[in-house]
């Protein structure tokens, strides 16, 4: 099954991680949302960003390895195309991290810390768009 996935990011205090080739970024305690995609397996792909055992690969996956960083919710939508990667990211509302997950591409990021709130909102505006997300806490 393919499609776009949304990781629900905690990030207990405040950390700095190195994240690939990027430089080391400083990341605020809060909530951030990671938007991804998965051309032949969204199920895989999620269990292995949550993986503690993996080599690092995806940009989240090195904040993921922060002792301090937790995933609360996997969200993923089967029926979305690759293309909507990028629309998803832009329309969440947040601080974007420079770069983060976007090096295939041209957007600004794909990891965004938002509000504590934004979760059942981003919910709410997403089901009046006619996107609907599936999924449950930590895991797919």
């Amino acid at each position: 099954m393919k499609g776009i996935y949304l990781l629900v990011v905690e990030v207990e205090k405040d950390i700095e991680c190195r994240v690939g080739r990027l430089e080391v970024i400083k990341f605020n305690k809060g909530l951030y949302i990671y938007v991804g995609s998965s051309q032949s397996n969204i199920e895989k792909r999620v269990k292995r960003h949550l993986s503690k055992n993996k080599k690092l690969y995806w940009h989240i996956d090195y904040l993921l390895e922060s002792p301090f960083v937790r995933v609360k919710e996997a969200l993923y939508n089967d029926h979305l195309s690759k293309e909507w990667e990028c629309r998803i990211a832009s329309l969440i509302y947040g601080e974007k991290v420079p770069r983060f997950g976007s090096s295939d591409c041209k957007c600004d990021s794909h990891l965004i810390k938002v509000e504590e709130n934004f979760l059942d909102n981003m919910k709410r505006y997403f089901r009046r768009l006619n996107i609907e997300w599936s999924g449950n806490n930590g895991c797919i």
